[in-house]
């Protein structure tokens, strides 16, 4: 694995638009990630997802002097969530020949503690005594799954507290046995023994392969696309069962998935008249865009919730860190975000700033380019402002604030790149038209 030499640093890139900063200063590793920098250990003993993915699990093992930190998801509801494997995204690069391929499920995580089943969040999801009949007393990992394209059925299903005979529909399908201190190739045959098909009617061993190289991957991903399935997981031969986000487990997905929190609701316009048009979300770096697509008329008239937490679909990070092509796929089944959406203030009667002289139609026409940024800049008694705009192929996206700050960041998708030029022109002259001043 690559390391750093006594003074070394680099850059990797993490969720947010900025890349995190690793540094080795007389064998102190740090990390400029939340994660480092929130550990209330001492910081010689602190290590984060980014210093493993560099240094390995075992070099950062023999570091630390102990265990990797293990802390368990906290709901905002207060509850802890129980001690779950999560995967990290491929990054087109690794070989994963050997590795053991399954199907991604679009169903609900559940892990099995040995008499219930809980959520993500910690969250009791109340199977009937027949479902579970025959369950072993150790924990199980795996999935609450109807079939494809079937996540909504499956979650209206589990959420309900009657113990109902809707449940006949739903399966349970393991994938890890979280307690047993084995390799991933023991676990697995711990599974099959304990839920022999001949015993459990609504349980089963999720299906493994072993993947044989890189068109191998590529055929199965197809396969799955085509069925309607998410994506592939892939996991390590040999690999121990940790807590929290590991290497040893990865996702393969045509498509990028993410979660944001809902910020504000956007009126529809046309057919969407008097229902939602758009979500304004933000990801967990502050950034802000929104999300127009990917919604059922019913969840247009019914969206989700002020600070509830989606589930959205994307292609690529533009430059600026933002989502390309968003598409709403679900509201997570019981996420909450901590956070408090605060209503918009009241706007006070102040004098308006002399308007200047709006640019002739040349200028605009040259607003903003293809690929150029623009930073413009307003400054009176009252206020100091800026505003930046970027055309990116067919998107807009706008970043603004307060000057010093690192302002608020929106994108907006068009259908061609004329479009998005003609856009851009439009807020340009509309803000140069307010006072505003390029620099």
């Amino acid at each position: 694995m690559a390391d750093l030499q006594d003074g070394e640093s680099v850059e990797m890139k993490g969720s947010g638009a900025k890349p995190y900063v690793l540094k080795n200063i007389g064998g102190v590793y740090s990390c400029s990630c939340p994660a480092w920098r929130n550990q209330s250990v001492a910081i010689e003993t602190r290590t984060c997802k980014h210093l493993r993915k560099l240094r390995g699990d075992d070099a950062e093992l023999a570091r630390i002097g102990g265990a990797l930190p293990a802390k368990p998801v906290k709901a905002a509801s207060g509850k802890e969530g129980p001690p779950i494997l999560l995967a990290q995204s491929w990054d087109n690069a690794a070989d994963l020949s050997d590795w053991w391929m399954s199907e991604k499920l679009d169903g609900v995580r559940a892990y099995w503690d040995g008499e219930k089943f809980l959520s993500r969040q910690g969250n009791e999801y109340h199977a009937p005594d027949w479902f579970v009949a025959g369950f072993p007393q150790t924990p199980l990992d795996g999935e609450l799954w109807i079939d494809r394209g079937k996540f909504q059925r499956t979650v209206s299903v589990v959420r309900r507290q009657d113990k109902s005979d809707h449940w006949r529909e739903v399966r349970f399908l393991a994938f890890d046995a979280p307690a047993i201190d084995a390799p991933f190739e023991e676990r697995l045959e711990y599974l099959h023994e304990k839920l022999r098909a001949e015993t459990h009617e609504f349980a089963a061993v999720h299906a493994h392969q072993k993947c044989t190289g890189a068109s191998h991957l590529q055929e199965e991903l197809a396969r799955v696309n085509a069925l309607g399935g998410e994506g592939l997981m892939l996991r390590e031969p040999g690999s121990k069962y940790e807590i929290g986000r590991s290497f040893t487990l990865l996702k393969v997905k045509t498509f990028h998935d993410a979660e944001a929190v809902v910020i504000a609701h956007q009126p529809g316009k046309g057919k969407h008249k008097g229902r939602l048009g758009a979500l304004t979300v933000q990801m967990p770096d502050g950034t802000e865009f929104s999300v127009g697509t990917g919604f059922s008329d019913a969840q247009r008239s019914a969206p989700p919730q002020l600070g509830s937490v989606i589930t959205y679909r994307y292609q690529e990070l533009s430059d600026g860190g933002v989502p390309r092509f968003p598409s709403f796929i679900r509201q997570s089944e019981d996420q909450q975000a901590a956070v408090k959406i605060d209503p918009p203030a009241k706007k006070s009667a102040k004098a308006k700033p002399a308007a200047k002289p709006k640019p002739a139609p040349a200028a605009i026409a040259t607003s903003a380019g293809c690929g150029e940024k623009r930073y413009f800049e307003f400054v009176d008694a009252k206020s100091s402002k800026f505003w930046e705009i970027e055309v990116a192929g067919a998107s807009v996206s706008v970043r603004y604030g307060k000057l010093g700050a690192a302002g608020t960041t929106k994108v907006k998708e068009f259908a061609d790149s004329a479009a998005a030029e003609k856009h851009a022109e439009k807020l340009v002259a509309e803000k140069t038209g307010k006072g505003y001043e390029e620099k």
